[in-house]
């Protein structure tokens, strides 16, 4: 059985019966968990050392552009030659490219011998036109000559590099395919240019294949899961300043006048909250079905035309907006239903509210508090997105074993070489794939870390203004928030660093769980006994819960350690009795609150991910350098990183909250049922025969 909080926090009676009060903040504390502070120290060296590999090793150009013959990536202005703008990767051999999309074919596209281009090139009418190798040996063409040229030097060739470029061997390859820019790689069309075709065969060139197969080659290469990944990825770092703006910095300005809203028009911010976000909701539904084509014209058809044959490759970006609307209809139906249902109650969350708005009123350095972990966690972000950039493309180039005819002619050794003619490919080892996922894991610990860590610093706040009488004691420090910090570092870290790693992990093995459970569903390997289905699902609901119980319970921990002091297990001994001995009272009164507070993040983060979209929308991020594959990961990260922001600064609200509730709750057991040291307004709120009146009302 746990003593009476008092005694914690130094109230001990004196001899004339009343209570010395030493104060929240000057009683004995000690360093806890002084073991998990020292785990999570380690862990950091861990992720500094991981990233470092990373930023070693890796080339984020790997994930945008593809590799030429030599293994150089396109674009690269440090390759030999330089690419510097060459950033276009194109095959040379049309019947490489035909042999590699054979049925049963030996012979991979990785093979086929490519070089990179400024532009992918197009057959002329009147004449045939040729694209050479890299300038070099007894070529006295500079880099820049050559592709003034469109990279043709055909005619001062010697005739024995004429007659190889005629079987298909290089230097020179003739141009008989059109081809267009497809994600960074010159697609083939299977269409030959009549024209170029039969002035190849009257110079006397080698037969090419003429056939679809020669087109789903290379598209099947583009849009391999690899190669659609690494694009995703790419896509981060092209739209950094999106991030920045629409990720960070708008829901830092939604934020901070969402608290202000809440400090001094707080009776009409739960009405103003729910309608703001029904109406978002309801804007971006329609928004994803505009998009998608089920409302009017979809956005991908008029641009590349419905009886384009290569509409198929914009196929997966128009599958995925389909099912981002029917996910927002669901989500637009729930949030609709849900607002009617909690109307009569937002009242009773109006009160809870307005005893937040008037704690953050009191202690008025709680609104610019969160811009601390807000900007520790920007710093963050960006440092980590670059070191996941390097880790997803720090594969090692080597050189494929292959045992097919790539022969082509070598214009160092003058002659046409058999030997070492094979592609080149980027091998990723497994011990990359567990870098990656240490450093997924790292950024899912450290963000829990930093929102526990300002949670703590906020419910210590917010405990000196309850147990010191608030505005009318004269023992509340002028700057409570700084107090609380310095406690923080000095004594709990430890405790906070355990609490988040159990969230973390717990939520990690979830999603591990689920990722499983998608994969047996697809391979159609669910049980099939009644037993099996009900062990099935039965596990699944039982994690569900273990998840969200151990993320309430370490949200009332953090307020316990910033109250008491003690290590993370005590204070969760203690929040989880207060809260079973008071279940009905924090039923009836927190919960609504929670829910305006929850909406309000989901219309902050969502804002955030609409305006991503519209950026991103925008010509310069549809075409040119900055083209993106598909917009949805940065909106996505744009939604992510705004809820992020925005539980930074709503727990402001949030902790108030909880921490003024169990503070009641402990200081009414401790003085038979009557709180001696809650302000007013929250007396009136939480009076149990108020709230008997309200529920029989």
């Amino acid at each position: 059985m746990r003593g009476p909080l008092g005694a914690v926090l130094e109230r001990y009676p004196l001899s004339d019966g009343t209570t010395e009060d030493g104060g929240i903040i000057r009683h004995n504390r000690k360093c806890r968990d002084v073991a998990f502070l020292v785990i999570f120290i380690a862990f950091w060296v861990a992720m500094i050392v991981n990233s470092s590999f990373g930023f070693n090793q890796g080339n984020p150009l790997r994930l945008t552009y593809g590799l030429d013959y030599k293994g150089n990536v396109c674009g690269d202005k440090h390759a030999h030659p330089g690419l510097h703008q060459l950033e276009l990767k194109y095959w040379l051999n049309p019947n490489q490219v035909y042999q590699s999309g054979v049925k049963d074919s030996q012979f991979a596209l990785s093979n086929a011998r490519s070089i990179c281009l400024l532009d992918c090139p197009t057959p002329l009418e009147d004449s045939l036109s040729w694209v050479c190798d890299y300038p070099e040996g007894d070529i006295h063409l500079l880099m820049d000559d050559w592709i003034d040229r469109n990279y043709d030097y055909y005619e001062i060739l010697t005739p024995e590099m004429k007659n190889a470029s005629l079987q298909l061997q290089g230097p020179c390859y003739p141009v008989i395919f059109p081809s267009v820019n497809v994600y960074w790689s010159c697609q083939y069309i299977a269409r030959a240019s009549n024209a170029s075709l039969r002035h190849w065969k009257q110079m006397g060139g080698v037969d090419i294949k003429e056939d679809i197969v020669i087109d789903k080659s290379i598209h099947s290469f583009i849009n391999s899961r690899s190669s659609v990944l690494k694009r995703y990825m790419a896509d981060i770092g092209k739209a950094w300043p999106v991030l920045i703006v629409c990720g960070g910095l708008l829901p830092l300005f939604l934020s901070v006048v969402w608290l202000l809203m809440i400090r001094y028009f707080v009776a009409a911010m739960p009405w103003i909250t729910v309608a703001f976000f029904n109406i978002l909701i309801i804007t971006v539904t329609v928004f994803y079905y505009l998009k998608a084509g089920w409302i009017g014209n979809d956005a991908i058809s008029p641009i590349i035309g419905d009886h384009d044959p290569y509409i198929h490759v914009f196929g997966r970006e128009l599958n995925h907006l389909r099912a981002a609307a029917i996910l927002m209809t669901f989500v637009m139906v729930l949030s609709i239903l849900t607002s009617i249902a909690i109307v009569r109650r937002i009242l009773m969350g109006t009160s809870v509210l307005k005893v937040a708005a008037k704690v953050i009123g009191e202690v008025q350095a709680l609104i610019i508090f969160p811009v601390i972990p807000y900007s520790i966690l920007a710093i963050f972000y960006m440092v980590w997105i670059s070191a996941a950039l390097h880790l997803f493309s720090s594969g090692q180039i080597v050189q494929n074993n292959c045992n097919t005819n790539c022969c082509a002619y070598d214009l160092l050794s003058e002659k046409v070489n058999c030997d070492h003619c094979c592609g080149y490919s980027i091998r990723y080892t497994p011990h990359i794939a567990v870098a990656i996922f240490f450093h997924l894991f790292g950024c899912y610990w450290a963000t829990k870390f930093f929102i526990a860590c300002s949670s703590t610093v906020i419910a210590g706040s917010v405990a000196s203004y309850y147990w010191t009488r608030g505005e009318t004691s004269s023992e509340v420090p002028v700057l409570p928030v700084f107090d609380s910090m310095k406690r923080l570092i000095r004594y709990s870290l430890g405790s906070v660093a355990l609490g988040s790693l159990i969230a973390s992990f717990v939520e990690s093995i979830r999603f591990i769980l689920e990722s499983f459970r998608r994969k047996l569903k697809v391979a159609e390997t669910t049980p099939d006994s009644w037993f099996g289905k009900m062990v099935y699902h039965t596990s699944q609901g039982c994690l569900r819960c273990v998840e969200w119980t151990i993320k309430s319970v370490n949200r009332n921990a953090y307020i316990m350690i910033a109250i008491t002091g003690k290590s993370f297990c005590r204070s969760s001994a203690i929040a989880t009795e207060l809260i079973m001995n008071n279940i009905l009272r924090l039923v009836r009164v927190n919960v609504i609150g929670d829910v305006i507070l929850f909406l309000g993040k989901l219309f902050v983060s969502l804002s955030s991910a609409v305006f991503g979209f519209l950026v991103l929308d925008t010509h310069k991020y549809s075409s040119g350098h900055n083209k993106l594959s598909s917009p949805l990961l940065p909106v996505l990260v744009c939604w992510t990183l705004g809820y992020v922001v925005a539980t930074l600064f709503f727990a402001v609200v949030e902790m108030s909250i909880d921490t003024l509730i169990l503070s009641f709750c402990q200081d009414s057991e401790e003085h038979e049922g009557t709180a001696q040291f809650a302000p007013l307004l929250l007396m009136e709120t939480l009076n149990e025969q108020n709230d008997m009146q309200r529920l029989t009302q």
